[in-house]
């Protein structure tokens, strides 16, 4: 066994903060945790070692928000607010519009029939957590996705999509399971004349067996009916694929094809392993346990080589891009300053029936280095040398598109010309949100994607579900037989 770092973590039972370490062993890393209470848990970290190691040499750590809303009083993750601690900006902010849903999936964490009440803010409440993250500094987050439960019931979801807009969000995307939009045809006309960007879409995979699994129920042809009703509107699609051991990681290979034969309307998948929740016996986590270099093994394997493991990167592997970018506009960009091994991605050109990873066009290594050494030179006062070395990245990239959509994103910093690009490729990723039993306090103090919650607080995403939402949503919340007999509605309509 070699340790690697020291760390805190939970109890997955009592979910009480403990000490822990971080350690490689037969080239996988695991954590290891204590409790007096619980005894002991050892937990799969990342599969693989060298790919550990990889994504830690790109770390790039952020000094966090100006404003925090919180003070540190019990210690990071108690202090959730965001507090002092947090080291990174609000890359993507998220509202839970309702923990109502029109299904009742094995794999959710929030929804109204598994916690027994509603938690279903106010429109007005709604205003004003989009006002507050508005007011994050130095720099306000560019992203917003409303989610829940599933958000589609909300009657209000147009005047919601629309008043995010208003107030600045330059992306605001809808997370949901397709039955709206399967099943009204209008429905995705309607979202994009509210100036919703893109729908992310549940999508575990390709047979019906992974959705009966999965969401209890056989949906495969509603996934179907709700991509090509957004095709219709015009409406963007991110797949999300939530992989689970032995039930669809056999599938990676064929959704990315899907969204390659697709790519007029899908411009991600996007896969999340499974997090685990509640009691489970060791033997039992290692049969659903996935971690992202499994996730990266299974896209080379299935893809047949022609995406490989070396041609994804951790989440913090642009922030030099935005700090030279910000250092040569004098502006502020969101620096996406996640731990590295929070996520892993790609870009991938479709040309044709083919995929071509982003890295057979570019030099990444170089062209990152290089962005680094333009933002040293920009900070140091010496802003002609950057700009020198800014023509020459010219040599680390291959004439054709990407040269032609990435030089106007490094020249002008704007968001257009980073939706110019994003439209030319597919993002393959996989985000690996933390339970009780891996979690490890030095992510989630890195963590990108905040919630906002009425009561004026911002709390990172791992922290928000593995502690605080059924305590916010209790408090905040209807208990659930009072809800109905309020709404005369029936568990399985909304729930």
């Amino acid at each position: 066994m070699q340790v690697i770092k020291e760390t805190k973590s939970l109890c997955p039972e009592c979910l009480k903060v403990l000490e822990a370490t971080i350690f490689e062993e037969d080239n996988k890393v695991y954590i290891e945790k204590t409790c007096p209470e619980h005894g002991k848990v050892t937990e799969l970290y990342w599969s693989n070692y060298d790919q550990y190691q990889k994504a830690e040499t790109l770390r790039a750590d952020g000094t966090g928000i100006q404003n925090p809303r919180t003070q540190t009083k019990d210690g990071c993750p108690l202090d959730c607010g965001i507090c002092p601690e947090h080291k990174s900006h609000t890359g993507l902010a998220i509202i839970d519009i309702t923990n109502r849903c029109n299904l009742t999936c094995p794999v959710c964490f929030a929804n109204a029939a598994t916690a027994g009440y509603v938690y279903e803010p106010t429109k007005e409440q709604i205003f004003e957590m989009l006002e507050n993250l508005r007011q994050n500094k130095p720099v306000a987050p560019p992203a917003l996705q409303f989610s829940g439960g599933e958000p589609t019931i909300r009657k209000d979801l147009f005047e919601l999509i629309k008043k995010a807009k208003e107030v600045g969000f330059h992306h605001v995307e809808v997370n949901t399971n397709g039955l709206r939009l399967a099943n009204d045809k209008e429905f995705a006309k309607g979202l994009v004349e509210a100036g919703l960007s893109t729908i992310y879409l549940q999508f575990d995979g390709l047979t019906s067996d992974v959705y009966k699994f999965t969401r209890g129920l056989d949906l495969l042809d509603i996934k179907m009916k709700a991509i090509e009703n957004c095709r219709k509107a015009g409406l963007s699609i991110v797949l999300v694929v939530t992989l689970v051991k032995g039930v669809n990681d056999h599938q990676i290979g064929d959704i990315i094809r899907f969204a390659k034969d697709n790519f007029d309307v899908v411009r991600c998948v996007n896969v999340q392993p499974v997090s685990i929740c509640g009691r489970i016996a060791e033997n039992e986590r290692e049969k659903m346990r996935i971690t992202i270099p499994d996730f990266m093994q299974d896209v080379e394997d299935q893809t047949n080589g022609t995406i490989k493991v070396e041609d994804f990167y951790p989440v913090p592997t642009v922030v030099p891009i935005s700090r030279a970018v910000a250092s040569l506009k004098g502006k502020n960009y969101v620096e996406f300053t996640t731990h590295p091994h929070c996520g892993m991605a790609t870009y991938v050109f479709i040309e044709g029936d083919k995929m071509v990873p982003i890295n057979r066009y570019a030099n990444v290594d170089e062209f990152i280095s290089t962005m680094q050494k333009i933002y040293e030179d920009a900070q140091k006062g010496n802003t002609k040398r950057a700009k020198m070395r800014l023509v020459g990245l010219l040599r680390h990239i291959k004439f054709g598109l990407l040269r032609k959509y990435l030089l106007p994103i490094v020249k002008s910093g704007s968001y257009d010309s980073l939706g110019d690009l994003h439209r030319k490729m597919l993002l393959v990723s996989s985000m690996h949100f933390m339970d009780p039993y891996n979690f490890d306090l030095q992510r989630v103090q890195r963590c990108c994607i905040h919630y906002a919650v009425p009561d004026g607080r911002i709390i990172p995403f791992c922290a928000m579900n593995s502690i605080h939402r059924p305590k916010i949503e209790e408090k905040m919340g209807i208990p659930l037989e009072e809800w109905k007999q309020k709404h005369k509605k029936s568990i399985g309509e909304v729930m």
